[in-house]
């Protein structure tokens, strides 16, 4: 299927004036699919390429709370969290805008090449400041992050490194002055630091899904009924693998749980997908896993 190309200067029928914030002089915008949901109020959700199954989970949740109320989501397209929160979006049958780091007719990188197809199907749109059929460019990234930031009407991190393109990402919203709310993460994982250092500078804790979509209601005044809300419940060995891999003797360590029943229920969580077994001996929980909402032991 074919869809609409299109090429957007400052004052064209479709230009997302809101983006101003970030610019001097306004840029030509390429894009494929309907430029019209560039003017819609957007959750930018971004945050580690290489996440962790709890940054991909967290981001692909947001995006399915995002789109129940009809809030479009903006991401950058890589893998991991942003193709998560973009996926979590159209499944949940909302609206998203890829913003490409090349050509918008073209798909970076190949495995989110689903979602590169799926987001005009569903009446969103994949744009770039990059024109049409140019490929890879370093320098391309860093003025896709900031396109992302000045579209966005809020920012939402849910895992990074303190050293990344997330994180430049983060830095621009700011400075534009958009609404920053970011998941904390465990003080041990690479991944976190990144957005347990927004949380200690300014940004919005978010505890859980109640506490974002309290977030949204706020500052896109839209209504969620708190009952559609799900939290997760997990039991206490689940829990604890949330947190931090550990072996089944560190377990038997820190909960109440005995010895015997850590074995079984580690065996059944294995066999369901819902933790895997490191080289190490460490658990740890799946993608599967943080989805396992409601899970007994």
């Amino acid at each position: 299927m074919e869809f609409e190309r299109f090429e957007l200067n400052e004052g064209d029928t479709g230009y997302p004036i809101q983006i101003a914030d970030g610019y001097e002089k306004l840029p030509v915008i390429y894009g494929v699919g309907n430029r019209e949901i560039l003017q819609q109020p957007m959750l930018a959700i971004i945050g580690a390429r290489r996440a962790t199954p709890y940054g991909i989970d967290l981001a692909y949740q947001a995006g399915r709370l995002a789109a129940q109320v009809g809030i479009t989501v903006v991401s950058g397209g890589a893998m991991g969290c942003d193709h998560a929160a973009s996926r979590g979006a159209l499944e949940a049958g909302g609206t998203s805008v890829i913003v490409s780091g090349i050509g918008a007719d073209l798909v970076y990188p190949k495995s989110s090449e689903d979602i590169f197809s799926w987001v005009p199907r569903a009446g969103g749109a994949v744009i770039a400041l990059e024109s049409w059929g140019q490929y890879v460019r370093r320098y391309a990234f860093p003025k896709r992050n900031r396109l992302i930031a000045a579209l966005a009407t809020s920012l939402l991190v849910t895992e990074a490194g303190k050293h990344s393109g997330t994180m430049t990402t983060a830095d621009a919203a700011m400075r534009m002055g958009r609404n920053i709310y970011a998941y904390p993460g465990s003080v041990y994982s690479a991944t976190s630091r990144g957005t347990n250092y927004l949380i200690a500078n300014g940004a919005e804790l978010i505890l859980d899904a109640a506490d974002l979509a309290s977030r949204l209601s706020l500052d896109f005044g839209v209504h969620f009924n708190q009952n559609e809300v799900k939290l997760p419940r997990r039991g206490e060995i689940l829990s604890a693998l949330v947190a931090n891999p550990y072996s089944a003797r560190e377990l038997a360590s820190k909960i109440t749980s005995t010895p015997l029943t850590i074995i079984d229920t580690l065996t059944m969580y294995e066999e369901e997908g819902y933790i895997v077994r490191m080289l190490d001996g460490r658990y740890t929980v799946t993608a599967r896993g943080f989805h396992a909402i409601g899970t007994k032991e």
